[in-house]
């Protein structure tokens, strides 16, 4: 595995030299080690795109083209799922309940025309059996489905939830009695499993300054693991008693080393780790290097030890703490103002190297999420080595917000 160039300020600055600030850019040299190393934690598993964290068409189809085990999209939304359909993705399965009635409606026209190779649809209760059927006419082909299994760790005899707040299916009982509701729908057919465990795959284990906050989530997280591998197996064979599972799919970023050693598990998840944004750099099993950042302009110095940049305010999703701020990146040494934070107009910056940016200079931001950034920006400037080799739209670049 080959190791990306160093990143730094005056590196960026070569490159960028003819590029107006503010813009966003992956470093693909930086992407493609992240992957390579994506690969090697996830064992011997294939390992699913999770497009909510690229969101860029040109960059999802050059990472299934890397290697044959990246293999398949996870998508977010039944309109992207859609619209990757008509690019020719067929490997597509969406990882969230739909309550859109008519994207319902123009997948039981895809299905229709190829049900073998149509996306598969989240569902977790019998109400989505329910609104997929509504939109079905009475000779229509099967919708396929995949049941969203809740991963999360039930601590103290289920007096603690820890984990996301997804599926209503936790035990065995549950996913067995919706399996056997699926098979008794004639249009509606189980072909996959997904349980996904955010709180190992998306909770640093390494918080610095917080020794013993790491520890207790290191803790739950063993504990965790253990548990869910238990139970996953246990309703993959309870259901596969009465239906076969092409796909159980498990994991995220986070949590490659432990999902893909699991005998159950067909297939893992991952989008973050590519981007590498800086949700991702407090975890003691794996470092992966930031891959996508972006560029804003210098445009005032309140004092001399100021710089004001302009924008930047692009918090992430998730609870109002500062892990979903962006991060000022490079020069290196450059910190958010306590009282402005990241700004909606503007950004002020402190910290030594503060004091030597001048009006018309650029700092280098990271992003705490991976895709969300792309809602903020048209293009992404695709580096390598030292230079930029392409210009791509990002989703929002060819017209599409699909949250």
């Amino acid at each position: 595995m080959s190791s990306p160039p160093p990143q730094s300020h005056q590196r960026y600055e070569r490159i960028f030299e003819a590029v107006e600030a503010p813009f966003a850019f992956v470093d693909l040299d930086a992407m493609w080690a992240n992957a390579d190393a994506l690969l090697d934690r996830a064992g011997r598993k294939p390992v699913r795109v999770a497009t909510k964290s690229i969101r860029c068409r040109a960059l999802i189809e050059e990472i299934l083209g890397r290697d044959a085990r990246f293999t398949g999209l996870m998508t977010y939304t039944l309109p992207e799922t859609l619209w990757l359909a008509e690019s020719g993705h067929t490997d597509l399965l969406l990882a969230y309940p739909t309550a859109d009635s008519s994207a319902l409606r123009e997948l039981a026209l895809r299905s229709a025309g190829d049900p073998e190779r149509s996306p598969l649809v989240m569902v977790d209760c019998v109400e989505h059996l329910e609104a997929i059927e509504s939109v079905l006419g009475a000779d229509a082909p099967p919708i396929r489905v995949c049941i969203d299994i809740d991963a999360s760790w039930w601590a103290l005899g289920g007096r603690i939830k820890v984990g996301p707040k997804r599926s209503p299916v936790h035990t065995v009982e549950q996913a067995v009695a919706l399996g056997r509701e699926i098979e008794r729908r004639p249009q509606i057919e189980l072909d996959a499993l997904m349980s996904y465990e955010g709180q190992i795959a998306g909770v640093p284990d390494r918080p610095p300054g917080r020794r013993l906050r790491g520890a207790a989530i290191r803790f739950m997280q063993k504990r965790s693991a253990k548990e869910l591998a238990e139970r996953r197996a246990a309703i993959v064979a309870a259901i596969g008693e009465f239906c076969e599972l092409p796909i159980v799919n498990g994991g995220g970023t986070g949590s490659l080393e432990t999902t893909g050693a699991e005998e159950a598990v067909t297939e893992v998840t991952a989008g973050s780790g590519f981007y590498a944004p800086t949700l991702f750099d407090h975890y003691d099993r794996f470092t992966p290097t930031p891959a996508a950042g972006f560029a804003l302009p210098i445009v005032r110095k309140p004092t001399p030890e100021m710089a004001t940049a302009l924008g930047g305010g692009y918090v992430a999703s998730g609870p109002g703490d500062p892990s979903r701020v962006p991060s000022p990146w490079l020069p290196k040494g450059l910190k958010l103002d306590p009282e402005e934070g990241a700004g909606e107009v503007q950004t002020p910056l402190l910290g030594p190297p503060a004091a030597d940016l001048q009006v018309g200079d650029r700092v280098y931001m990271r992003h705490a999420k991976a895709g969300e950034l792309c809602e903020r920006f048209n293009f992404l400037h695709l580096v390598e080595g030292d230079e930029i080799v392409d210009v791509v739209p990002t989703y929002r670049g060819e017209g599409k917000t699909f949250l």
